[in-house]
């Protein structure tokens, strides 16, 4: 392939494909903060989870197809995630009908039903958005195998334009998201999935770069090796353990027998490169999707009180990754992929720490901060998908996307219940210390992955009829809202000494260099160097 024209058309394919993942994302978690909570009566751990059941589920298909999309094609896992988009939307049609006309008693029987249903039709609708990512990232590291690293980013700047343009339409349908017709909402996500189905069907996919250079199966598996599958299947078993209610010795057993098969077949642990990515790619999932995730909640009553609506902070900070990401070339020449992260964790840490002291602040002080915040996060995943392609090329499919894949179940497992946690237990402990007497009338015990808090009922709280007593509640919601913001800087600040630590490692090598299967070459190189070999 790498001696072909790509095929633009190919790639701006894939391109829509991506904006359907985040068109996807955007009006779910906009129905998590404004209408699901009191539509279903649920806490924003209970939220948190919800918001978890549409990202977590990518990690399955993504790895999944990536072990086997080599074999059964990427045209068969494109119109597999056509197909789960469809499913989804059909499903979250029967959720809306269960809960219309309903009232009394028989309106928390209706809610249970519709919430199971809207939590499994998340379910696939994450499938297809990690079948998306199967397909598309090794696609265009293929199509342009001489330039990866420009290429990846442009790719992925079809993530945040797909939040700038559904997020506008969203907003556009705020007043229907909040009291109408909430399944018309999550219907835009039909016109992208159209057109990238019209245009990727009939189309000729290239033969992957791992194929061409003739690297085998097995040494593809043992890019990844046992850590990999240690770290990938030990987080799919404890999702699916806490959904199935497995115990805990459950999922220690099918953990240990994946990696033990895995470690045996591939005789090999992983790439020591690949091992140091995949912890980085955890922190640097929740640093962006994970608080993607919470930002229009948790920015919602100051942009309420300047009069704006809060799904604008994510529009706009989305709007600043699109056009970066589309000139990352130059940038990444300036300074290096390893210099662009440490740049971009430094201006994350500020902006997370920034948003979180927005609270009583006006207009231009939350897109200030938002601002840093947005140039912050915008080059974290496709650098790091950069980066794994240019140093694991042997990998081809499996660690591209397996990155990916645990950066995503990670922020589900791990990333968006640990925000609404902390929300959750900072609001009951602010409570508590203003007024002892409202807290034990509000407040419930629950458990999440074995640790147990506290948070607010909402359904208690809305039955207090004081103004005084319910403002004390609101100002306890408001204090676990941004304490949350702040603390989520703990992530990016361990990136930061990740990429330091790699940053030495490289400079000690003679400085960051692509590796480049036998028989290919790469423009990369006029970037990051280059080193022509079969990539040990």
């Amino acid at each position: 392939m790498s001696d072909q024209k790509p095929s633009m058309a190919l790639f701006w394919g894939c391109f829509i494909a991506l904006i359907t993942t985040s068109f996807a994302f955007f009006t779910r978690m906009y129905l998590c903060n404004v209408r699901f909570p009191g539509e279903f009566g649920l806490d924003q751990t209970e939220v948190g989870s919800l918001i978890g059941a549409g990202i977590w589920p990518f990690a399955i298909s993504i790895i999944l197809f990536s072990l086997i999309i080599d074999k059964i094609g990427y045209r068969v896992a494109m119109i597999f995630s056509f197909i789960c988009y469809a499913a989804y939307l059909v499903i979250a049609f029967m959720a809306y009908s269960t809960i219309q006309g309903v009232e009394g008693e028989a309106l928390q029987v209706a809610q249970s039903k519709a919430f199971n249903l809207l939590y499994w039709g998340s379910f696939i609708c994450a499938l297809g958005n990690g079948t998306v990512e199967a397909f598309i990232n090794p696609v265009v590291a293929t199509m342009f195998s001489r330039d990866k690293t420009k290429w990846l980013n442009i790719l992925h700047a079809g993530w945040p334009g797909g939040l700038v343009v559904g997020g506008v339409l969203t907003i556009m349908l705020a007043d229907v998201a909040a009291n109408g017709n909430w399944f018309m909402v999550l219907a835009l996500i039909t016109v992208p999935a159209i057109v990238y189905l019209i245009m990727l069907v009939g189309t000729t996919f290239p033969k992957t770069e791992r194929e061409a250079a003739g690297v085998s199966y097995r040494e593809m598996l043992g890019e990844f090796g046992g850590f990999g599958a240690f770290v990938a299947f030990g987080l799919i078993f404890m999702q699916l353990g806490q959904v199935f209610h497995w115990n805990q010795t459950v999922v220690l057993i099918l953990t240990a027998i994946v990696t033990l098969g895995f470690s045996i077949y591939t005789k090999s642990i992983g790439r020591g490169i690949l091992i140091f990515i995949i912890i980085i790619m955890m922190p640097l999932a929740t640093t962006e999707i994970g608080t993607d995730a919470w930002i229009s909640g948790l920015m919602e009553e100051p942009m309420k009180a300047a009069g704006q609506n809060a799904g604008w902070v994510l529009v706009y900070t989305s709007a600043i990754m699109m056009v970066l990401r589309f000139f990352a070339g130059p940038i990444v020449h300036k300074l290096s992929p390893i210099g662009l992260l440490i740049v971009s964790a430094v201006l994350a840490i500020g902006g997370l720490l920034a948003l979180s002291k927005t609270g009583n602040s006006g207009l231009g002080i939350i897109f200030t901060a938002a601002t840093l915040y947005g140039f912050g996060k915008t080059f974290f995943w496709p650098t790091m998908l950069g980066i794994t392609a240019e140093q694991c090329p042997k990998g081809g499919a499996l660690t591209l996307n397996a990155v990916s894949g645990i950066g995503m179940i990670a922020v589900g497992v791990l990333g968006t219940p640990f925000i609404g946690y902390v929300q959750d237990e900072t609001s009951s402990n602010t409570l508590l210390a203003s007024n002892e007497q409202v807290a034990q009338e509000v407040l419930v015990e629950k458990n999440y992955l074995g640790i147990t808090y506290h948070a607010i009922d909402g359904d208690k709280a809305e039955s207090i009829k004081d103004e005084a007593t319910l403002g004390t509640i609101e100002e306890a919601k408001k204090a676990g809202q941004f304490d949350a913001l702040g603390k989520m800087a703990m992530f990016p600040a361990f990136m930061l000494v990740c990429y330091l630590i790699l940053f030495f490692y490289f400079r000690s090598r003679g400085g960051y260099k692509a590796q480049i299967l036998t028989g290919h070459d790469a423009e990369d190189g006029k970037f990051t160097g280059g080193v022509e070999g079969p990539a040990a």
